[in-house]
């Protein structure tokens, strides 16, 4: 009781509020952004240069997804949407899917590649479609940032790659975290798949607490050599969603670390919720006018083997699992007052599992029956001039036609070779009833009267018998013996 009341003394509290003011002022950016925050109400827990500006990598795509996201709900595409790869896009440098300039790919199957493969050739793909060009989609981002309150960041590219004016800070991607997470809950899985596979290679997801960490439903990650290894992670407990922000860490290992270690803490503080000074809510944090750390010599110099590439880990740089700020600083108030950690930051990471990819392709999407016909149509033209002809007898399972899609077959004879084949029974049609003259012009039409090629319908196959009698010419009656007109 005594100790209790020991820290609940004016003196104590006096301390601990000038200790949390010293904290709000962010300290020099030396190693890395740390930033805590609860999901619904923006509640900062813990932070930590979070308002220094900062190189964000292909974090950058959080923002192309919802762009996207935000054209599809005000109706300017749909998932199914099909998309080209330009050579502007397929040139892009690795991490990517590899696709040559030509193939297409829906809106849906994008999005995932973009967010779990975190592919930045389908990153400029998504911008083209959307924004009709990389430089007006920009433009998108830019708007968008303003909207939502991100007064730090500057976007210049959709895929994060090195551009010395493409900027934000871990107060605007936790902004941005938090905006996904609220406005498009139905498209959450593209925020959460553990994995993708397209042909018969899968693909994990970068962030390595999804399917691993207790709770992780979200995040993405991102590593160019200015700014090192970031990433943002959102994980649920009891119906209360944290979101943290790590930019600038050493290693992808550690970087998985020390957010689920801050995620940890802070579904552990409610003890100590009393105790822990308020830093008011994300959009409040005080921003920090500086140039972003460049950590180009630190990340990728002649010392170190790195390239820069998202999934690329330094096997030599050991995790300090047990991240601590300076004892001496009053950041470390701020992270030891969360609660102490049951466990290690190493072990709150399980190893990876097996995990259930998402099947993801090229070319229209499958649910399309119609684009499955255009598909099939298009591959049977390349390899046979013939193909009209070959699908009138393709297999029914392969290609579900419906009959509303089916064309008619007065069209399919038009577009076919001169004498590729003959009338379909019951639909020829002479040309005297089609208003033609006698003699046909049309070479397509030859090809049908000609003895040679082709036999003339039946008679039976003829619509009536006035039809009949201005196909098939009658004998004329004789003039000496005109027969009765009843008759």
């Amino acid at each position: 009781m005594h100790f209790v009341s020991t820290l609940r003394s004016p003196s104590l509290l006096a301390a601990v509020a000038a200790t949390a003011l010293t904290v709000t002022a962010p300290t020099r950016a030396s190693a890395e952004a740390m930033l805590l925050i609860e999901a619904e109400s923006g509640k900062v827990l813990h932070a930590e240069n979070a308002t220094y500006p900062w190189y964000p990598a292909s974090v950058t795509k959080v923002l192309t997804a919802y762009v996207t996201l935000t054209a599809v709900k005000n109706g300017r595409l749909t998932l199914d949407s099909l998309l080209t790869v330009s050579a502007r896009a397929a040139a892009q440098a690795p991490s990517k899917m590899g696709f040559k300039p030509g193939t297409t790919v829906t809106v849906d199957n994008a999005l995932k590649m973009l967010m779990v493969k975190s592919a930045n050739d389908v990153a400029f793909v998504l911008a083209e479609g959307v924004g009709g060009s990389v430089e007006k989609f920009s433009d998108d981002m830019n708007a968008t940032s303003r909207r939502l309150g991100m007064t730090q960041s500057h976007w210049v590219n959709p895929n994060g790659l090195p551009a010395e004016n493409q900027i934000s800070s871990a107060r605007d991607i936790a902004m941005l975290a938090r905006a996904m997470i609220r406005d498009f809950p139905e498209y959450q899985s593209y925020w959460n798949t553990p994995a993708i596979k397209f042909g018969k290679k899968v693909m994990r997801n970068t962030n390595s607490l999804i399917g691993r960490y207790p709770g992780a439903d979200g995040g993405k990650t991102g590593f160019i050599c200015a700014s090192g290894f970031n990433v943002v992670a959102s994980a649920t407990r009891n119906n209360r969603r944290l979101i943290a922000v790590v930019l600038g860490s050493q290693s992808s290992p550690l970087r998985g670390a020390k957010a689920a270690g801050m995620l940890e803490r802070g579904f552990n503080r409610n003890g100590l919720a009393w105790l822990t000074p308020s830093l008011g809510t994300v959009d409040s944090l005080q921003v920090i006018a500086a140039a972003p750390p460049d950590m180009r010599e630190e990340m990728c110099g002649k010392h170190r083997k790195r390239p820069a590439a998202e999934e690329a880990d330094d096997d030599s740089v050991v995790a300090d699992n047990n991240h601590q700020a300076d004892p001496n600083t009053p950041t470390a108030f701020m992270l030891s007052s969360l609660g102490p950690s049951t466990v290690k930051n190493s072990q709150l990471v399980a190893p990876p599992g097996p995990v259930n990819p998402v099947i993801v392709h090229t070319g229209p999407s499958k649910k399309s029956a119609e684009a499955q016909i255009a598909a099939v149509r298009t591959k049977l033209d390349k390899k046979n001039p013939k193909g009209s002809k070959q699908i009138a007898s393709a297999d029914p399972a392969a290609v579900a036609v419906p009959a509303a899609a089916a064309q008619p077959a007065t069209q399919t004879i038009s577009a076919a070779p001169d004498g590729a084949f003959g009338p379909p029974p019951g639909r020829f049609t002479p040309p005297q009833q089609r208003g033609m003259p006698a003699v046909n012009e049309n070479p397509a039409v030859m090809s049908f009267a000609s003895p040679a090629r082709a036999q003339p319908a039946p008679l039976t196959a003829m619509p009536d018998a006035a039809a009949q009698k201005s196909a098939v010419p009658m004998p004329r009656p004789r003039p000496k013996t005109p027969k009765p007109a009843a008759q």
